[in-house]
């Protein structure tokens, strides 16, 4: 076949990057087309995201992917972080900035809901762990304000629904990105109508739910025109970035609710869980505070957050305004070097949300439980490295608990696959074989599911198989098994 280009807008809540996917018919390659920065901005107390900047970007990387391929351009899809949304009104006009996930106004927001509709209930309608973030919470936080938007508002559109919006004017919920709301059912494939109901919100702002490798049509007129391109379809990936992510591990399985594999999609958030046909949803998923996420192909992502990376970001954060810029490298070396097991942090503890020192967190955490207090940076890294690797035996082995099975293999996508240690403390940690790869895992899941779309790639399983193919992974056996056997009771004692 003659080589086919698809295009990825891969948002983050820190940035943004077009990257091209070229496919041969066998074997695909990436080309990063453009990269931007994003953050909240903060407006009269509130955070908000800049969705009309965000807009003037993906349009700059368009027109850089249209005079870079032309004619090879076949189609693009977009894929953000859960949760947030934007309003539109009468006539599809915008109203305002959509709000941003970390904005103070959810605060106290779940104890509000479970005041009217039990926390048992919300679970038992939707599956999804709690988070005051969780759109169906930002939702509670505008009605309990009287927000005039809300009253204005006829369409609801999660943070992808509304760039696709913009870049075709047809509206639709995406499956995956709709799960994350707490907003929807799992198990009837349905908006958690009645349930809103009870809340005050109004069941009529979602709208269709459509599936990853939907077509929703061609860009709009002036969009193609001012981007230089033609002939170019917009097609729905996974659009939840973790959906896309989970798309690209490398397993030949097919989903199974007794599954013999696992994933961690590694960066600043570890997200550990594992790919199923149906939905968990009982008295111990929610005691776990696990969730039910839609994944492609119809599937369901069991999975739990657990903090990643961010930890050892906002130490290198702080080192920095104190006068010491570590590369990455540095880092691992001073970590090596750290006596190992010594001391171990809960890294979901509420101490680690947003401290103003994350270094002096750690310590005074380590301190408070009885623990050796790491004093060099290496303590503090390794410590950080080795608590997350705990962290994930732990929630693997209540993914074992809740799908009755026995994970042989874990899966790590993302870019944290770039810290080894780590996978080797992780493949040590849960005694497992770990598999790390690839590191571009967002971008290739949602090019990948747009191959699929276009019937150039088969099924989602043959789409795995190019993945395999495409992008090397490292291997990573357990060792030491008796050390971290002994020192995960220690851990317990701190989780």
């Amino acid at each position: 076949m003659a080589e086919r280009v698809y295009l990825a807008i891969d948002l983050g809540a820190s940035g943004g990057r077009h990257v091209a996917g070229s496919f041969d018919g066998s074997r695909l390659q990436l080309n990063e087309i453009h990269r931007f920065d994003n953050g909240p901005v903060y407006v009269s107390g509130h955070m908000y995201w800049d969705v009309l900047g965000l807009w003037q970007q993906i349009q700059s990387g368009l027109r850089a992917a249209g005079a870079r391929y032309g004619g090879q351009l076949k189609s693009l899809g977009v894929d953000t972080w859960g949760v947030d949304f934007g309003l539109l009104g009468r006539g599809d006009e915008l109203l305002g900035n959509p709000y941003n996930y970390r904005d103070r106004r959810t605060v106290g927001m779940m104890d509000k809901a479970f005041q009217t509709v039990p926390r048992e209930e919300i679970f038992a309608e939707t599956g999804l762990q709690f988070m005051e973030l969780n759109s169906l919470f930002q939702l509670v936080a505008m009605r309990v304000g009287n927000s005039p938007l809300l009253e204005m508002a006829d369409s609801l559109l999660f943070m992808p629904d509304l760039f696709h919006w913009m870049l075709t004017g047809t509206k639709g919920n995406e499956f995956t990105i709709s799960s994350t709301s707490q907003c929807y059912n799992p198990a009837t494939r349905g908006w958690a109508v009645s349930m809103l109901k009870r809340l005050g919100i109004p069941g009529g702002l979602f709208g269709t739910v459509l599936l990853p490798g939907s077509r929703l049509g061609p860009l709009r007129k002036q969009v193609a025109a001012e981007a230089g391109v033609e002939h170019v379809e917009v097609v729905l990936p996974g659009t939840h970035d973790t959906a896309s992510a989970v798309m690209a591990v490398p397993t030949a399985s097919l989903p199974s609710q007794k599954p013999d594999w696992c994933y961690i999609s590694s960066g600043t958030w570890s997200l550990v869980g594992a790919e199923v046909p149906q939905p968990i949803i009982n008295d111990r998923c929610r005691e776990l505070n696990f969730t039910n996420e839609g994944g492609v192909g119809g599937t369901i992502r069991l999975l739990k957050n657990v903090c990643g990376l961010w930890l050892v970001q906002e130490c290198r954060r702080i080192w920095k305004q104190q006068g010491t810029e570590h590369t990455w490298d540095e880092l691992t070396r001073l970590s090596a070097e750290a006596e190992p097991l010594r001391s171990f942090i809960f890294p979901d503890d509420a101490s680690f949300t947003a401290p103003p020192n994350m270094p002096d967190a750690i310590r005074a955490f380590c301190q408070r439980t009885g623990q050796p207090v790491p004093e060099s940076k290496g303590a503090v890294i390794r410590c950080v490295l080795e608590s997350l690797a705990m962290r994930y035996r732990q929630v693997i082995g209540n993914v074992e608990e809740l799908t009755e099975s026995r994970i042989e293999t874990v899966h790590v996508v993302g870019g944290g696959t770039q810290n080894r240690q780590l996978c080797q403390m992780a493949a040590d940690a849960c005694g497992r074989r770990v598999v790390a790869g690839p590191i571009e895992a967002t971008a290739i899941g949602n090019v990948m599911m747009q191959a699929v779309a276009a019937g150039d790639v088969k099924d989602i399983l043959q789409a795995r198989d190019v993945i395999r193919r495409s992008f090397d992974v490292v291997e990573y056996a357990p060792q030491n098994a008796d050390r971290w056997n002994e020192a995960c009771a220690r851990y317990a004692k701190v989780s």
